[in-house]
């Protein structure tokens, strides 16, 4: 049987949609607080950094393979 990525869609759907929310969470608390006159924490930039890469990674083709 192969390997559960390669077969159940809903997985590949779920790690999206919660990195997507991720990242849409960091970007309008970052929003929310310049707005406010307050200071981002760093914190809050590398989770929605690390969001847009993990996502960039699950999204972009896989590189050809030699052989």
């Amino acid at each position: 049987m192969p390997p559960p990525l390669e077969w159940d869609v809903w997985i590949y759907r779920i790690v999206v949609t919660t990195l997507g929310l991720a990242v849409l969470g960091a970007l309008g608390g970052a929003i929310w607080l310049a707005i406010r006159e307050k200071d981002i924490p760093e914190v809050l930039v590398a989770l929605g950094s690390a969001a847009v890469g993990a996502l960039a990674g699950l999204i972009a083709p896989p590189p050809p393979s030699r052989k």
